[in-house]
């Protein structure tokens, strides 16, 4: 929960105030109750309220106090609701680099499982699509509510070839642009390595990002992993992934960059990613109801009050 005028909260330091108050004025009562000797008889006479009972309706007054300075602050709640008609795009890298075993089983392996709980958190209503690439996009399926067909894309997908980042980017931003007038769209891209084939992908990311379509990336993979050469008598091939790119063409895209080390941490990532995208923060201000339970504690503590004590706290 958050507030609007938080300045009003400040109102809550009446409550410890009123509460120091109401001590005081009890310790002086007591202090003056025992200059009467006969205090046995006075006590049946007055038929005292037990102390409890007066704790009861000074609780309920402070908290009167409390929830009318909350509803002064004027609270508001926030929760996610499914986006109708939205698109995203899965751009997935399946490069040579991907088979390597630095991300169990394979980083390829881990992808597509990912994938598949990315698309879980999608409500139906949202619109899936896919571009699977290598050294060109190979697998294309244009965004639908039937999402199965990007599922196809994702788990046929086999490690080899170069990476051709920005030619898959382009593709997946051609597919989100048809239609007079596109829904609200994003594209996923998850890669482990260098764009080393086709156009310049952060060229790419500017334009979405004029669109107003956003480029969440996810690199994969860890710094130092190799996968064996095909020569035997040459050293490993280095296959560490490239964030810094990544990172680039989210950041002109408007989108966000992510790193994953883990089969893991890539589940719970795009896993987020699937909420986030798939919903939309709504506010709703709850100040009427921290004022209605304001008036009925302040009413409660008056009938407490009138009908232990005899009168209005």
């Amino acid at each position: 929960m958050s507030v609007s005028s938080p300045i009003w909260l400040l109102g809550l330091l009446l409550v410890p105030a009123a509460l120091i108050a109401y001590r005081i004025a009890r310790t002086r009562k007591d202090r003056y109750a025992i200059r009467f000797t006969a205090v046995s008889t006075l006590r049946l006479a007055a038929a005292d309220t037990p102390d409890w009972r007066r704790r009861v309706t000074t609780a309920l007054v402070l908290a009167a106090i409390a929830s009318l300075v909350v509803a002064l602050a004027r609270p508001h709640i926030t929760d996610r609701v499914a986006i109708q008609q939205a698109s995203i795009v899965l751009v997935t890298d399946h490069s040579g680099s991907m088979a390597a075993t630095d991300v169990a089983p394979t980083r390829l392996l881990a992808a597509e499982k990912a994938a598949n709980t990315f698309i879980d958190q999608l409500p139906s209503s949202v619109r899936v699509g896919a571009v699977a690439f290598s050294g060109a996009p190979d697998g294309v399926q244009a965004p639908s509510a039937n999402h199965q067909g990007a599922r196809e894309i994702i788990d046929a997908q086999v490690a080899n070839g170069a990476t051709a980042t920005g030619d898959a980017l382009a593709l997946a931003l051609g597919l989100l642009h048809q239609g007079t007038k596109p829904p609200p769209s994003a594209i996923v891209l998850l890669s482990d390595g260098d764009a080393n084939a086709g156009q310049n992908p952060v060229t790419v990311a500017r334009e979405a990002g004029a669109d107003k379509i956003p480029i969440y990336t996810v690199a994969l993979g860890t710094p130092g992993a190799t996968l064996p050469n095909p020569d035997p008598f040459a050293p490993p091939t280095d296959v560490s992934p490239d964030p810094q790119l990544l990172a680039e063409i989210s950041r002109v895209s408007g989108g966000r960059a992510f790193t994953a080390q883990d089969a893991g941490h890539l589940s719970t990532i795009y896993k987020s990613l699937g909420s986030q995208l798939g919903s939309h923060a709504r506010q709703h201000e709850v100040t009427a109801s921290f004022a209605i339970a304001a008036f009925l504690l302040l009413g409660a503590a008056g009938v407490t009050s009138v009908r232990w004590a005899g009168r209005l706290p």
